[in-house]
């Protein structure tokens, strides 16, 4: 039952006391439903056409089935239109990129030039998103990317960057490298900045950075502050780079989307393997995204996953960035069904089709828990997301329970189903802790030897891991994998 509909029920039953003064209130809230239900039908209502997108645009959107505006794209769109700085603040999975993103490139097919646009935003991954979104949009008319990020080499970025491409999309640590080493490149006919993320860019110490990106770029431009917090630090960027901005605001400064159903599983810490494996096995059928808090840990957990059977793969900062984009390549082709990631992954990344997010480290900010549970039930999907809570974390739970406001419900688990896995996931421990130290005792050779460690990052070809994982996700295998744990349980 809605709030609105307990409410007028309340005012039924209290009637027979006060009859006036419930008259007033079904009054007050009749109208307050009905203004509500106008605002419904004019959002369902909108079009991409309505908000002031030229036909080549409102096409491009048709194609991609983004059906209609969502609030911040209905809010931010017209307003960019005009000209205006823009200040938005919406939650994850809210369509912030469509946001900044149309009104550029309608500008662009308004005035055409290289080196038109700059996004900055704090990880690679999710400058490879932005891309790939701009270049979704900008197909029909020729738009030009380039990717800007550490990890990758700087001679084949500077090629690229002498292209004049019409959009760049950039981390500020290596994008101050370019414009401090790479002959003949700066920003000074820069009509566009975004900064996208920014609560994260700053909360990375890409403040240095950003005073040199902002000192080279020009002051007659647009600029596009999006993040789904506001902090102090947001605030004083933008006070040095905006000019009387509009702020958006489409939601409560921390926020869940609705249809994400959150749940909370308390467990000793020692245990904590075994309730991971146990709750993959329940959900088994829908992919996952796991967050750790170290790099060591997410390795970890992936070995001990696949000695299993379990398809999973690890996503870290101390992975090369070609391993980076690998494994997140094979989770969003569903050839596996498990990415175990820092929060490196926990930020803007857009996987349509995750179904479930398991904090099995619980994060130190409880803001970091947003936008973790924002990679599920994104764009009016639903989706789970279940929390790890041990006996050494709760205070930091309750934070987050403080932060939403509200108190989350339990994840029931048998425990009798649960301790049956115990032997089976003692066993996988053994095997995940010696392949880890085979990992590193490697890593240690190649780099007395002085060679490359970039091949043992994704630790799939470590003691026959890719066969044991071959077939994941569909066939006999799975079925035959579900039987054995139940006859184990």
């Amino acid at each position: 039952m809605s709030d609105s509909e307990s409410d007028l029920d309340n005012g039924q039953n209290e009637s027979s006391e006060n009859n006036s003064e419930v008259e007033e209130n079904g009054e007050e809230e009749q109208v307050e439903s009905d203004d509500e239900k106008k605002q419904n039908s004019i959002e369902k209502n909108v079009t991409w056409k309505d908000l002031g997108l030229i036909d080549v645009l409102c096409d491009a959107c048709n194609e991609l089935k983004w059906k209609k505006p969502t609030k911040i794209q209905l809010e931010a769109i017209p307003v960019a239109l005009q000209g205006k700085d823009v200040i938005g603040l919406a939650e994850t999975g809210s369509g912030k990129t469509g946001a900044f993103a149309l009104p550029i490139l309608q500008s662009l097919l308004e005035n055409p030039q290289r080196y038109f646009g700059l996004v900055l935003t704090p990880t690679r991954e999710l400058a490879y998103q932005i891309a790939e979104q701009f270049e979704a949009l900008g197909t029909s008319i020729g738009v030009k990317c380039c990717v800007i990020v550490g990890g990758m080499d700087m001679v084949a970025q500077a090629l690229q960057l002498a292209k004049k491409p019409h959009i760049i999309i950039a981390t500020p640590g290596r994008l101050a490298d370019h414009l401090e080493n790479t002959k003949g490149f700066n920003l000074k006919a820069i009509r566009y900045l975004v900064m996208d993320e920014a609560d994260r860019i700053l909360n990375m110490d890409f403040e240095v950075e950003l005073d040199k990106i902002l000192k080279v770029i020009p002051r007659e431009r647009r600029t596009f502050l999006f993040s789904a917090t506001m902090t102090k630090k947001v605030k004083k960027l933008e006070r040095a780079s905006l000019r009387d901005p509009v702020k958006i605001e489409v939601s409560g400064t921390y926020q869940t989307v609705e249809k994400l159903q959150q749940y909370y599983v308390f467990i000793p810490m020692k245990f904590k393997d075994v309730y991971l494996v146990h709750i993959l096995n329940e959900l088994s059928g829908n992919s996952f995204m796991i967050f750790c808090s170290t790099c060591n840990n997410t390795v970890r957990t992936a070995l001990m996953l696949r000695s299993l059977g379990l398809g999973a793969v690890p996503l870290h900062g101390q992975m090369s960035q070609n391993k980076r984009l690998a494994a997140l390549n094979k989770f969003k082709a569903k050839n596996r069904q498990i990415l175990i990631s820092t929060d490196v992954a926990s930020r803007g990344l857009d996987i349509p089709h995750v179904d479930v997010v398991l904090n099995f480290d619980i994060p130190t900010h409880s803001k970091d828990y947003i936008h973790r549970v924002g990679r599920t039930a994104r764009a009016g999907r639903s989706g789970k997301a279940i929390t790890f809570v041990t006996q050494y974390d709760v205070e930091l739970y309750q934070r987050i329970e403080h932060l939403l406001g509200k108190q989350l419900p339990l994840f029931k688990c048998e425990e009798e189903e649960v301790m049956a896995l115990q032997e089976r996931v003692g066993e996988a421990q053994r095997t995940a802790r010696l392949e880890l130290k085979d990992i590193e005792d490697r890593k240690g050779s190649k780099r007395k030897s002085g060679g490359d460690n970039a091949d043992d990052d994704d630790t799939e070809q470590f003691n026959g891991a890719r066969k044991r994982i071959k077939h994941f996700g569909g066939g006999k295998n799975n079925k035959n994998r579900s039987q054995k744990f139940k006859k184990k349980k």
